[in-house]
């Protein structure tokens, strides 16, 4: 049984990654980001609904009574 040549590995993987960092380089600096973003303001905005004016509990099936 022939033996597997893995001389040519490092190489390749290397290329690789190399060619893979500048093909996500070149797409990032095609992107145009703003030069002075600027924070949105947000209201907060209270939504009342009956469940939060009281308590409620929850029941456990196992911890009803048999009927």
């Amino acid at each position: 049984m022939p033996q597997l040549d893995t001389s040519t590995w490092f190489i390749n993987i290397v290329s690789m990654i190399l060619t893979l960092f500048i093909v996500f380089q070149l797409k990032i600096s095609k992107h145009s980001y703003p030069t002075h973003p600027e924070a949105k303001t947000t209201k907060m905005t209270k939504h009342l609904t009956p469940w939060e004016s009281k308590w409620t509990k929850i029941y456990s099936p196992l911890s009803l009574p048999q009927q």
